[in-house]
């Protein structure tokens, strides 16, 4: 969605009433290693689609990230202003301010750190710690950051209720356990029956990576429950999910 010319071929093609717009360079650390790429995926995408969504009018729902805040509130609310750490986070916030400029129906959803069986071949944290462990490699996880991971089906579920409902606006799509990613490799480990001691925690401070990430992302979901009806899963029943459907 990069080539003008496709993305307006497509759109003329289908006239769209709906776009949902999930694409994206989601890796910080790529993000970070190769600007000028996800500048061009990241905003100007999103920026093409916008303008020919417009032609058709389009309810434009644009899926976001938690990693357009910098970590430092203890719970955000979807009206706090943002603030990353990171490009991949800044490539979102200017993806959302062209959403924002858009003249006719959008959404904006925030999910934090998806997670549930791939179905498109796509891994995520719990997936990726079970093949490692499975291998018997070791890893190494942080114990400083803390999430409320998100079971798929749950982003899924609010986007129909934006879709059905046409709430417009911006929504914090989260779950309601507060984790850190360490907490998570263990439980993965424990479920599946895998060796936990493979598990070596770490902190941001004594592990290298090109991209900074938010200490702490923790979501206020007040909004979604009384516009959406969203009731997240919690992660023991996500965590089940995800194994059995695999």
């Amino acid at each position: 969605f990069t080539v003008e010319e496709d993305v307006k071929s497509v759109l003329q093609q289908y006239q769209p009433s709906i776009v949902v717009h999930a694409g994206a360079i989601s890796k910080p650390d790529d993000c970070d290693l190769y600007k000028e790429m996800a500048y061009e995926i990241n905003v100007k995408g999103t920026e093409l689609l916008l303008k020919h969504a417009t032609t058709f009018k389009s309810f434009f729902i644009f899926l976001s990230s938690d990693f357009v805040f910098s970590g430092e509130a203890k719970t955000y609310m979807e009206e706090d202003e943002t603030g990353p750490v990171n490009y991949y986070g800044e490539t979102k916030c200017m993806a959302e301010a062209a959403v924002k400029a858009y003249p006719f129906l959008w959404s904006i959803v925030r999910p934090v750190l998806i997670y549930g069986y791939p179905a498109t071949g796509r891994q995520n944290l719990l997936t990726t710690v079970a093949a490692a462990l499975k291998r018997g490699d070791g890893l190494r996880i942080f114990t400083d950051q803390y999430r409320t991971p998100t079971y798929v089906e749950d982003v899924a579920g609010a986007i129909v209720e934006i879709i059905e409902g046409k709430a417009a606006g911006t929504y914090h799509i989260a779950g309601s356990d507060i984790l850190s990613p360490y907490d998570i490799a263990v439980a993965v480990a424990v479920h599946l029956g895998l060796d936990e001691n493979l598990i070596t925690p770490v902190t941001a401070a004594t592990f290298q990576q090109p991209a900074r990430r938010p200490s702490a992302t923790l979501f206020d979901i007040t909004k979604a429950q009384n516009y959406l009806a969203y009731h997240p899963t919690s992660f023991a029943e996500g965590l089940i999910k995800t194994f059995i459907t695999g």
